[in-house]
Parts: C-alpha cells; structure tokens; sequence
C-alpha cells in the first residue's frame, strides 16, 4: 500500500534523513522510532505511516506482517524570496518542499519496482553446439 505527502515545507535533504531511518523496518517499530525521533520531519512521517497502515487495512492486508518497503522523498516546488543586503543589492532565499511517497509491502514480499537479482558471471551455462552428423 501506498500514501503520499505532497508540498511538505522543509527541505527534501533533512528529511531524507527521517525516511531512511525508518526503511525496512516493521510498521509498529518504525511508529515507536518515531514518536522518539528529535526531528522536525518525525511527526508528518508518522502521519503519513499510519495513512499508509488505513490504507492497507481498507484494501484487506493483515497490518502485523507489513514493513516499511520503500520510503522516497523528492524535491517539491521552491519558494523564491528576497533578502536585502548591503548598499542595496539582495540575496535569494530559496524555500524548499518536499514530496513524500511510502511504500509498505508484507513482509517477505518484493516491492513493487524492485529488480531481479542479476546472475553471476560463472553461473550462466554454456551450451554447445550439436555436431552435424553425415548421412
């Protein structure tokens, strides 16, 4: 199940560092985590975890085995503003947002997007060529 956080104003750098805090954990675990965490992002991660969690028991998931699949965070819209500065001249300020996507997924279960293992160099069997026979 998913649930997105669009527009939310703070900058995609810091709460990138909330996002991959909780990634691949256990939803009950990452809702402890937190409700602990000292940062600004933590409460509308939380939120948004537990819009996740309605989300899936709507769809008929069972909400014991569900993890934290993936949790991507990419750059929103930037407010422009000014700041003045020495002898008349100004500073752009730029105001970050960010979007929010959560993913979970059962656990043991791949997520959606996830790529298939590739095979190793010697693994791959060789075949031969059949050998003509003369009639």
């Amino acid at each position: 199940m998913k649930a997105f956080l669009k527009n939310y104003r703070q900058s995609p750098r810091k709460v990138r560092l909330v996002g991959d805090a909780v990634k691949g954990k256990r939803v009950a675990d990452a809702m402890v985590y937190l409700s602990f965490l000292p940062k600004r992002a933590a409460l509308p991660m939380q939120k948004l975890l537990s819009s996740a969690v309605a989300n899936a028991k709507q769809a008929g998931e069972s909400v014991d085995d569900l993890v934290i699949s993936s949790v991507r965070i990419d750059k929103g819209i930037v407010l422009k503003r000014m700041m003045p500065r020495a002898r008349g001249s100004a500073f752009r300020i730029n105001k970050r947002s960010s979007h929010i996507t959560l993913t979970l997924a059962q656990k043991g279960a791949k997520a959606v997007g996830e790529k298939k293992a590739v095979a190793k160099k010697g693994a791959v069997k060789k075949t031969t060529k059949a050998k003509k026979t003369d009639k």
